[in-house]
């Protein structure tokens, strides 16, 4: 999908395990994740990428993609935009993972902002749905400039408590309603 000036988003191949691996290998990248832990091989190839190949029927399509810069085909990280449920379009949980190098850059906005479009103008989504740690606040930063606003703050149901999960997590939204509103 060539949705913006500098990203290109692809489906997944099985061949991405190396840089799934790395990118869920970074500690900053993961620190809000699983607290900064390493992730094994054995659970990218069973559980990561299986995730990231899954077809949703209500669009014969993909849930998550690689991100990857235009001009260059360097690999950036992910990009979800998927229905919670299976066979509907009308509630979506945007996400992003990218490796740090891509931090700063404006990449999560113009890849968050680029499928919220595609959502509501071509997909039938209703609703876009976001959720992070109350303290990510490069992540909140994205979801505000990618127009979703906060909606609630809960505590989620953590099997392990990492560090900041102790204030909760934020849940951010934008409604089709909100999204056809003139700016």
């Amino acid at each position: 999908m060539d949705l913006s000036d500098r990203l290109v988003l692809r489906a997944f191949t099985a061949t991405d395990i190396g840089y799934l691996l790395a990118l869920d290998n970074e500690p900053e990248v993961m620190r809000f994740i699983n607290g900064g832990r390493p992730t094994s091989r054995e659970s990218i190839e069973t559980t990561t990428l299986p995730r990231r190949l899954h077809d949703y029927p209500c669009w014969k399509t993909r849930g998550y993609w690689a991100a990857q810069e235009k001009p260059t085909g360097t690999f950036l990280g992910w990009f979800e935009f998927r229905p919670v449920e299976e066979h509907s379009p009308a509630v979506v949980e945007l996400g992003y993972r990218l490796n740090q190098a891509a931090w700063g850059r404006g990449y999560a906005t113009e890849g968050s902002r680029a499928l919220v479009h595609k959502g509501f103008a071509e997909l039938g989504v209703e609703r876009v749905t976001a959720n992070t740690m109350a303290v990510s606040t490069r992540s909140r930063r994205v979801m505000g400039k990618s127009n979703l606003s906060l909606v609630r703050n809960f505590t989620g149901d953590w099997p392990e408590a990492i560090e900041g999960s102790e204030h909760g997590e934020v849940e951010y939204e934008l409604t089709r309603a909100e999204w056809e509103q003139p700016r």
